[in-house]
């Protein structure tokens, strides 16, 4: 599948995802995202943040009762944004922030990195809107889980169950990408099976029986170089 044929793809998946999507962690493995990303949280009280690739909102609403000051969502699928409550909404592609350089204090961004074509790109763009000294957190679907087979996928209104396009990068793609975009990495974590995912569901038992320790989830939290 091609890079474009991709993109729209997943357009037309959260478009029609968004009339179920609420802006909050709606299952067992986004609530041990969240939590992961939440224990790396940055100071925000004051900041100017962006929520990139915001889907209806879920971390915009962290972002605002974290203290942020100024707050812009930004997602490419306008029925996403359409069922946000943030108070500034941005249609836009995450790989051409229409956004000036340096004026972001904050950028956060759960679960979406994995649909960028070309991380080093995506990478370079959020630190571009970054002010130096400014933080980007962000979480993606672990490459060790996406190579026994686990695929991204839900089923919309009529039952259908659609399969999302996702590139699983690996650690060392995030940390090239990082210094080629003069942002140093201060954290990372994983999420793992059994270990911090743990909350029950049907047929959890076996299910955590099988992956007990696998990575599902990958969290990084990237400092921009004051110097840039």
């Amino acid at each position: 599948m091609s890079v474009t044929a991709a993109a729209l793809v997943n357009l037309d998946a959260y478009d029609r995802w968004a009339g179920t999507y609420p802006p909050t962690p709606h299952n067992p493995l986004m609530r041990a995202e969240q939590r992961a990303m939440l224990e790396q949280w940055p100071g925000v009280a004051g900041a100017r943040a962006l929520d990139l690739a915001s889907g209806t909102g879920r971390y915009g609403s962290v972002l605002a009762v974290t203290g942020a000051e100024e707050i812009i969502s930004l997602d490419y699928s306008s029925e996403m944004l359409r069922r946000s409550s943030a108070l500034c909404r941005v249609r836009g592609d995450m790989m051409n922030l229409p956004f000036a350089p340096g004026i972001f204090d904050v950028v956060v961004s759960g679960l979406a990195v994995g649909h960028a074509p070309e991380l080093t790109r995506w990478m370079t763009e959020a630190a571009r809107v970054l002010a130096p000294g400014g933080t980007l957190l962000y979480s993606d679907f672990h490459p060790d889980a996406a190579a026994i087979g686990m695929t991204r996928s839900f089923v919309d209104q009529q039952q259908r169950r659609h399969c999302l396009a996702h590139v699983p990068y690996k650690l060392g793609d995030h940390r090239r990408a990082a210094t080629v975009a003069h942002l140093d990495v201060e954290a990372v974590r994983e999420v793992r099976i059994g270990i911090e995912l743990q909350e029950a569901f049907p047929r959890s038992e076996g299910f955590y029986r099988q992956w007990h320790g696998l990575p599902i989830v990958l969290v990084i939290r990237a400092r921009k170089s004051l110097a840039c």
